[in-house]
């Protein structure tokens, strides 16, 4: 299983932004796989956040953070990015990124076998 690194999570106030990253271990290649970022808030199911597809970069975004969150890649630097801006305290949880093979994007967790650890975002009122 790919191996990914997620990181950029921290502390900010309402309305203010944050960049995650999600980097793959260098031995993978981030474009051969498509990449889906999901959060959990204390106590609330993990969900789908963005996803980008590993075929063609189509993108997808769930409802809530359209117009406020975007998600790319740099093949470069073997990472996906999620920006996130006008950050609000219900964007508060852990984020987590994951890739799978299907060239599909989707917010589906099941779309994902290989997962990184969360990086924690605390959005302050």
């Amino acid at each position: 299983d790919v191996q990914l690194q997620a990181s950029g999570g921290g502390l900010v106030q309402a309305g203010g932004s944050l960049r995650l990253s999600c980097t793959a271990a260098s031995r993978f290649s981030i474009d051969d796989y498509t990449i889906g970022w999901f959060r959990q808030a204390p106590g609330k199911e993990r969900e789908g956040v963005s996803c980008i597809s590993r075929s063609d970069g189509r993108t997808h975004y769930g409802n809530s953070m359209k117009g406020r969150f975007t998600i790319s890649s740099d093949n470069a630097k073997n990472t996906v990015y999620l920006q996130m801006n006008s950050l609000k305290p219900e964007d508060t949880g852990a984020y987590y990124c994951a890739a799978g093979r299907s060239s599909v994007p989707s917010t589906s967790r099941s779309s994902y076998a290989s997962w990184g650890q969360g990086t924690l975002v605390t959005v302050s009122s």
